[in-house]
């Protein structure tokens, strides 16, 4: 396993990230999750491999995520081995000072722990003034609740006016950034990641293999999530066409490397200058898989020829207002009329 330091903290973190979306009481958000024996399993392979960054949050599966999450790693090893990220937003409030405050304290009380390596706001707050929010955040860093900040999917511009609102006001800035980025989706790389880079925010990007579609041949494949998962239904299949020859390319360039399809997309991450990319396994087998990706090693060529096909996408991600309350699945297709 290889180590990196999330922005300018000195927080040490694997340069794989599991994704705890995977478990939780299923039903209660996604029908594919893992219930608490299986996620055990999952988190103390993820262990086993060195992997000791754990992405979560606070509406996942109805918070089961956390708890799940929480109970499995005070079995498993010492808080201080591992490094917890959760995130607000999709709740009563979003990013009020009075949310953020009831919040972080569901959210440690779930875990089990009395403070978060890792607050990621999960997406901008149309309702909320910046300063309140930044504030309310910098609070918890200042009161030992959490060590460092970080943001999710938004838009550039929003995210330097937080940064700046940060700066000018003596507040903590964030760290991180949780942005939605793979080869199928790199409409960041436009302002977002040179503004990351510019800043010396760590990127840690979501669905890096595009909820799958960049680990096999084929677009889809007959297991629960691919039939039920309507998010990565709304995220990648509307452009199916035109993003089914990037993933054969990947295909070609798994062979020519003697490697998995999963490990040339995480490859191809790590030499855009990604951090961490936030894997979410539901059997260990992904999780070895995606530390074997150490050994690939990408030619310019190879980036060159991977990028090639790829054409603009409209945006997924990051929001242009508030959604309804309770909303939490966004990008999700919607249903399917009935004939």
């Amino acid at each position: 396993m290889e180590y990196t330091t999330l922005g300018h903290t000195d927080i040490k973190v694997s340069k794989l990230c599991v994704g705890a979306m995977s478990f939780g009481k299923a039903g209660t958000m996604h029908d594919w999750t893992l219930d608490p024996a299986q996620s055990k399993q999952v988190i103390g392979d993820a262990l086993a491999l060195g992997l000791n960054f754990f992405d979560t949050a606070n509406t996942y599966s109805a918070g089961t995520s956390e708890e799940y999450l929480g109970a499995a790693l005070k079995e498993l090893t010492t808080r201080d081995k591992v490094v917890i990220a959760s995130k607000v937003y999709f709740n009563p409030g979003r990013l009020s000072k009075e949310a953020i405050n009831r919040e972080i304290d569901g959210t440690l009380k779930r875990l089990g722990t009395d403070y978060l390596d890792l607050y990621i706001i999960h997406r901008f707050d149309y309702d909320t003034p910046i300063e309140e929010t930044m504030a309310a955040l910098d609070g918890l860093v200042k009161a030992g609740k959490v060590r460092a900040l970080g943001a999710s999917a938004m838009y550039a511009y929003q995210f330097c006016n937080m940064q700046l609102a940060a700066r000018d006001n003596g507040w903590t800035p964030f760290s991180t950034m949780e942005n939605h980025y793979n080869l199928l989706y790199r409409e960041d790389e436009r302002e977002m990641i040179p503004l990351c880079k510019q800043m010396g925010v760590s990127l840690m990007p979501y669905s890096p293999l595009a909820a799958g579609r960049l680990a096999r041949p084929s677009w889809s494949t007959d297991t629960l999530r691919s039939r039920t998962d309507r998010v990565a239904s709304g995220k990648y299949d509307h452009t199916k066409q035109y993003d089914l020859e990037i993933t054969k390319r990947v295909h070609e360039l798994a062979e020519k490397h003697d490697a998995t399809m999963a490990q040339i997309s995480i490859a191809w991450e790590w030499a855009k200058g990604v951090a961490a990319p936030i894997i979410g396994a539901t059997k260990s087998k992904y999780l070895d898989d995606a530390a074997d990706a150490f050994k690939v090693k990408l030619t310019s060529e190879d980036i060159a020829y991977l990028e090639e096909p790829y054409v603009p996408h409209k945006v997924m991600g990051a929001i242009d207002h508030n959604p309804a309350q309770g909303v939490t699945l966004l990008d999700a297709d919607a249903p399917k009329p009935t004939k």
